[in-house]
């Protein structure tokens, strides 16, 4: 089901092993999203090649399209994207706090209407459960309410507000109810795979500090911090960050959720984190944000138009290789799709090389060395 080894530690920075049904996994890692059964613009054998180890699904958006009958069809996941090492499934809890208004939140789950042809919906703890089932994802993470920072509104808006120390905690407790709920079905729907259960709790230690602990007494495989990127400033998700995770239990693997930028995931593995997942380096790819070793480039920007410069000298991904800034700035002013798909493969390739070189660092026990000389060379500019 899951197998987690702690190979070696510098502070609390971790390196680890996790050997799940699908294959092995060396964290800290990574993980590539892919929503619709697809990490947009790339293909599996691509994602292989730049050292993709695992990535995620999107339980919400499959269960919309294409439906549990076609996934039942083809086994899961894995076969129906042709994609054979390790899957995580997202609960779809995000997805349905992202719906905001339209949808409606009780004790027993949260109804909605289909974002895609209106039908009304009933997303429960059991039901994400026998979803993620039937996807066979390695790793299932149980369904929480992801607690927003902004409460009844956005930051400006006269019927919004910061969401208070009160409001986390029934939104906390909620997710610990629905936790053992989870617990429940994945046991009797007899899943061979592992259940993480999610640390809520928004801007608050003390609500962090007791979900974790309900969390832990239900002794689960694994944990991860949810409720961070969710429009809190960025210094006050380091705050939680740096307070929490180091304190999930040391023999389990964490994860933090949706985060982040390239100095976020150096700073998390600091923090004692050792998975990450986030839509940034593929979504900023498609709107010409690059990232590099030494700071991040704006590909739209004119001054590339001639530019016959790799976007990373350093970087061996295909379009580093191959293509220089002046022709991906040229299929980006002409929509080309060839421009977001050669974007994709080098932010992809930029993130988990970055990870690769954190593992061998934290193998050296340089680690401390290693954050120097990359704060160093992102400071440098492109």
């Amino acid at each position: 089901m899951l197998n987690f080894d702690l190979i070696k530690t510098e502070g609390h920075a971790r390196r680890g092993r996790l050997t799940l049904n699908h294959g092995v996994v060396e964290t800290p890692i990574f993980m590539p999203v892919g929503t619709y059964g697809t990490v947009k613009g790339v293909m599996p054998r691509s994602l292989e090649e730049m050292g993709a180890q695992i990535i995620l699904g999107n339980t919400f958006h499959l269960w919309m399209r294409p439906g549990l009958d076609v996934m039942k069809q083809f086994g899961g996941l894995h076969k129906f994207e042709s994609w054979q090492k390790p899957i995580l499934t997202d609960s779809g809890g995000f997805q349905v706090w992202s719906l905001g208004e339209m949808r409606k939140i009780s004790e027993e789950g949260v109804r909605f209407a289909s974002p895609v042809n209106g039908d009304k919906l009933f997303l429960t703890p059991e039901v994400s459960m026998q979803i993620q089932t039937v996807l066979n994802s390695d790793i299932v993470m149980q369904f929480d309410e992801c607690t927003p920072y902004w409460k009844g509104g956005k930051e400006g808006q006269a019927n919004g507000h910061i969401t208070t120390e009160k409001e986390a905690r029934v939104s906390m407790e909620l997710s610990l109810r629905w936790a053992k709920r989870c617990i429940t079905e994945f046991t009797n729907l007899q899943n061979p795979n592992a259940l993480f259960g999610i640390v809520q709790g928004g801007m608050f230690e003390n609500l962090r500090e007791e979900s974790l602990a309900g969390l832990v007494d239900m002794n689960l495989p694994g944990y991860a911090v949810g409720g961070v990127s969710v429009g809190e400033p960025k210094d006050e998700m380091l705050r939680v960050m740096n307070h929490i995770v180091h304190k999930l239990p040391a023999n389990k693997p964490r994860y933090l959720m949706g985060v982040g930028t390239p100095e976020d995931l150096v700073a998390g593995v600091a923090a004692g984190v050792d998975m990450f997942d986030c839509v940034m380096p593929t979504r900023n790819a498609r709107n010409g944000h690059l990232f590099t070793r030494f700071g991040d480039l704006r590909l739209r920007n004119a001054r590339y138009k001639n530019d016959e410069q790799p976007l990373d000298y350093t970087c061996t991904c295909h379009t580093c290789q191959n293509f220089s800034r002046a022709y991906l700035h040229h299929l980006d002013r002409c929509n080309e799709m060839l421009g977001p798909m050669l974007t994709t493969i080098h932010n992809l390739h930029y993130y988990l090389n970055l990870m690769r070189e954190v593992r061998e660092a934290l193998d050296a026990g340089t680690f401390t060395e290693f954050q120097q000389q990359f704060a160093a060379d992102r400071a440098r500019g492109v």
